[in-house]
């Protein structure tokens, strides 16, 4: 049981999760900075590549969130034996998805690429860095499923030792496969692919033993594979299709806004990426907050306590605010040092502060209506969730479209489109909080 849910009960949960956060943050840190100093073709070709390769494991993901939910309801009623079930049946769903995914990228992935980039250099860097990062996806898939448990039982802790092991290993790999040291040969774009692939792998290989060694296997029921049970699996598709239309849509909107940029020029996306990059280092407290919100949420609906859904979302606000006006300090007063880490060239660091500051700002927007959006999709009526991202990003890359390439503006005023995506995503998200029949919904 929840019992009064504090802001400390609020930071335990979230801490190990902005902890993972960080670790994951320093592997694209290290991404970015290494290949930023390979070429700004390689910088941005990774970067878009990038993005296709989350737009394809975020669907995915979107499974996983739904799983999530109904572990979070099921752990609030105390009914622990469920939660095995949910976790076999999303197995039974993620690894065959894992395999067609996997199938299409291989068939297809080469064509979309060559249709939707303007460069031919970026166009071959990106191909390249595809081929070695798709083979991911089978790892990412099952560590998902894993951290669904986690978090939907608010057992947390174990996010941080994952996240960080996988950093560990992704840095160092970085830096021996791109640069070619320690007698490998330099494989630049294709070496940094490769060393996630592999961070993945070990971070699989932690995260169960970890779970074999340290979990009450017969309280949740896990690993017992029972027989495919149409209805739980159902109910499970049901609330996660809607988050993996939504999460796909979500990302597609990302990789879209940067295929805007690119046809802006390769400097400008170069600046992007960089500007990407410094921007989820910013958003690591909000996505740690955010969890907790759809955990929590789906807890006490779970528990019965509707009444302490606002509540416990306005703390989170306060606490998310806070996190986020600390590090928009440190933004705000040494922009210039930080964006020397991605690239030595004076003028393109120059451009770039220019766009960051754009993004300080925006990110108060972000740090209040993501955590709405957030308490949505944790009362388990995903069907909204997935209408309020849908009518947002109509007009969020409408508005990117207009601005970059009908009028033409500068970088920073079409990053500055994100204003209008988190403010319409605040406002029908509280709308939805407060009007919303949520309260009633059985899943």
């Amino acid at each position: 049981m929840l019992k009064d849910v504090s802001y400390k009960k609020i930071w335990k949960i979230s801490l190990p999760i902005i902890i993972s956060g960080v670790a994951q943050n320093i592997v694209n840190v290290t991404d970015t900075a290494f290949l930023g100093q390979v070429s700004n073709v390689a910088l941005g070709a990774a970067g878009n590549a990038g993005i296709l390769y989350f737009v394809i494991i975020i669907t995915g993901m979107g499974f996983t969130t739904g799983a999530q939910i109904l572990i979070g309801r099921r752990n609030g009623e105390q009914n622990y034996k469920q939660i095995g079930k949910i976790i076999d049946h999303t197995f039974y769903f993620v690894i065959p998805f894992a395999l067609l995914l996997f199938g299409l990228v291989q068939l297809f992935s080469a064509n979309f690429l060559t249709e939707i980039i303007k460069s031919d250099n970026i166009l071959i860097a990106a191909k390249q860095y595809l081929d070695y990062r798709i083979w991911g996806i089978f790892f990412a898939f099952i560590n998902f499923t894993f951290i669904a448990f986690f978090v939907g039982t608010t057992q947390t802790k174990i996010l941080s030792y994952v996240t960080i092991i996988m950093m560990l290993v992704n840095v160092v790999l970085d830096y021996i496969l791109i640069f070619g040291h320690f007698g490998f040969e330099p494989m630049g774009i294709s070496g940094a692919a490769l060393a996630s692939v592999i961070s993945e792998i070990v971070a699989f290989a932690f995260i169960l033993g970890y779970t074999l060694s340290q979990v009450d296997l017969k309280k949740y029921n896990l690993f017992s594979f029972q027989k495919f049970e149409f209805p739980l699996f159902s109910r499970l598709l049901n609330v996660s299709s809607p988050i993996m239309a939504q999460n796909f849509l979500s990302l597609s909107s990302w990789f879209i806004f940067f295929m805007i940029i690119e046809k802006i020029g390769e400097d400008e996306l170069a600046i992007s990426h960089i500007v990407r990059s410094i921007y989820m280092v910013l958003m690591i407290p909000l996505f740690g907050f955010s969890n907790a919100t759809n955990t929590l949420v789906s807890n006490l609906i779970g528990e019965g306590r509707t009444e302490a859904v606002l509540s416990v979302i306005k703390k989170i606000v306060l606490l998310s605010l806070v996190c986020t006006f600390v590090l928009s300090l440190i933004c705000f007063f040494i922009p210039e040092l930080l964006v020397s880490f991605y690239t030595s060239d004076s003028q393109l660091i120059s451009q770039t502060v220019n766009t960051l500051r754009v993004i300080n700002f925006t990110m108060f927007f972000f740090s209040i209506s993501f955590i709405l959006f957030n308490g949505v999709t944790g009362t388990g009526n995903t069907k909204a969730s997935l209408l309020i991202e849908l009518i947002n990003i109509i007009i969020y890359l409408t508005a990117a479209y207009y601005i970059g390439i009908t009028l033409q503006s500068s970088l920073p005023v079409v990053w500055a489109s994100e204003f209008i995506y988190f403010g319409c995503l605040g406002l029908l998200s509280y709308l939805y909080l407060k009007k919303g029949n949520w309260k009633s919904l059985n899943i």
